[in-house]
């Protein structure tokens, strides 16, 4: 990393280096601020242990939807008749689908190290942690160390997937996300904890590779926050991919190694089960990264479960020392962590915003896909917040039926006082970016009649928009 001001350094000695901004980590948010605020002027220095560019880039977003969009063209291929394409033998090489993901990556990388050179902000490779307050101490790999500090220092270390204390799991040294996206081999039967986001996505996508999949989740239902309609519609989904689903149950022990052979014995219902499968993949909650960086020495600290403690400006308990991303407590969304830079950047430059009311969309990237904006039909009753409902099938949706992917619905909440959007979700082919379209509107302010008496483009997705809110009581 010697290419512009990217470097490792020397240790300086005990006096430490001084500058404008020092950010711990290099995800959405910190780079962000580092390019932007090194652009007007300050002196910028950015600490990151392993991922240029954090996650995001690397190992999650953007290499699972990459992952992803290759099991889906997988499961078009079998599907290939169906379209009027005929096919002979064929066969996954995943190898190959890893490749095209590296190949991806090392261009998002080099993407980023332009960035901070044309920026001017410094990239210092190695793994930092406080020393003192608003002091990072970095080590490098080769055991180069050196000391920095800051007038203004923001923390964007992120999460990790966590592996809870069940006997026998850590040491079955199951694969997270992480390794999941760097397989070269297509699983005999990957067993995957945690019936969330991340253990959805890529349930379905090594289903579609051909592994045989078995979800287990101890709560009752997939997605269990969402509204019931939508975790029995992914439920269904799963049913009709071949894909088995074990909800209510309760992990009691596992033997073996992922890889080679694991066996695991539960509780469902009272009743004891084992299963035995050959890859196991821990997917079931993040663990921030907030632990044995100095938090203490900084004078930062950490709310329930090591989330570190702020605002709503994003400050944290230590002056002039702010946190973005995940290890704040962030929704765990990268358009959040970049909505976080811009709050953090805004305020350190004097402004005043806050994460207070901002919306959070968000996308679960199955086939076909799940997106919200506002309120759940289940938050709505939580809140008892009254509305009324609009909701229609895919079916309904012309562009949908040209496409043979009528799984699926639209549904949109109302206030019952107004004709204000409350919430809308989707579960259904490009439903993220139909969602987009509502919560334009709803940023907007205007009455879900201004989409229901709109002229949309035929046949597009977006245009189900009509009826769905036409259908609205």
């Amino acid at each position: 990393m010697n290419e512009g001001k990217q470097t490792i350094g020397n240790r300086v000695g005990s006096k430490p280096e001084e500058y404008d901004l020092l950010i711990l980590g290099s995800g959405a948010a910190g780079k962000l601020i580092s390019w932007t605020l090194a652009k007007k002027g300050m002196k910028t220095a950015v600490v990151e242990r392993k991922y240029v560019g954090g996650s995001c880039p690397n190992i999650a977003c953007l290499p699972s939807k990459n992952i992803i969009h290759s099991a889906n063209m997988a499961s078009y291929f079998r599907r290939s008749e169906e379209f009027g394409i005929t096919k002979d033998k064929w066969q996954i090489d995943m190898p190959a689908v890893r490749e095209r993901k590296r190949r991806m990556v090392a261009g998002l990388v080099n993407l980023h190290l332009d960035l901070y050179k044309s920026s001017g902000a410094e990239l210092v490779m190695g793994t930092g942690r406080f020393i003192a307050p608003k002091t990072i101490e970095a080590t490098a790999t080769d055991g180069a160390v050196r000391v920095l500090r800051g007038k203004h220092v923001v923390i964007n270390t992120g999460t990790r997937a966590s592996i809870d204390p069940t006997p026998g799991l850590r040491e079955a040294n199951p694969l997270t996300h992480i390794e999941a996206l760097e397989l070269d081999r297509v699983p005999e039967h990957l067993i995957v904890l945690g019936g969330g986001f991340v253990g959805l996505e890529l349930a379905q996508a090594m289903r579609r590779f051909g592994s045989r999949v078995t979800v287990i989740d101890r709560n009752e239902r997939l997605i269990h926050r969402e509204d019931e309609d939508i975790s029995s519609a992914m439920r269904e989904l799963f049913r009709d991919e071949g894909i088995d689903v074990l909800t209510g149950t309760r992990i009691a022990r596992l033997k073996g190694k992922s890889g080679e052979s694991v066996k695991l014995t539960a509780n469902r219902g009272g009743s004891e089960i084992v299963l035995e499968g050959s890859h196991l993949l821990a997917a079931a909650g993040r663990t921030p990264n907030t632990d044995g960086i100095g938090l203490e020495l900084a004078g930062v600290q950490t709310a329930s479960h090591g989330y570190i403690r702020v605002n709503e400006r994003l400050e944290t308990s230590a002056p002039n020392v702010w946190a973005g991303g995940d290890c704040a407590g962030s929704p765990h969304f990268t358009h959040i962590s970049e909505n976080d830079f811009h709050i953090i950047a805004d305020n350190i430059l004097g402004g005043h915003r806050v994460t207070t009311g901002r919306q959070v969309p968000f996308c679960l990237f199955t086939d076909p896909e799940f997106a919200r904006i506002g309120l759940s039909e289940t938050e709505a009753k939580e809140r008892h917040v009254s509305y009324r409902l609009a909701k229609i099938p895919l079916s309904a949706v012309l562009r949908a039926r040209t496409l043979t992917d009528t799984r699926g619905f639209m549904k949109a909440l109302v206030d019952s006082a107004s004709d204000r959007i409350l919430g809308f979700s989707a579960f259904g082919a490009e439903a993220g970016e139909v969602m987009a379209s509502v919560q334009v509107a709803i940023i907007a302010g205007l009455p879900f009649t201004a989409l229901r008496d709109a002229v949309l483009t035929h046949p597009t997705m977006a245009e189900g928009l009509i009826p769905l809110f036409s259908s609205l009581p």
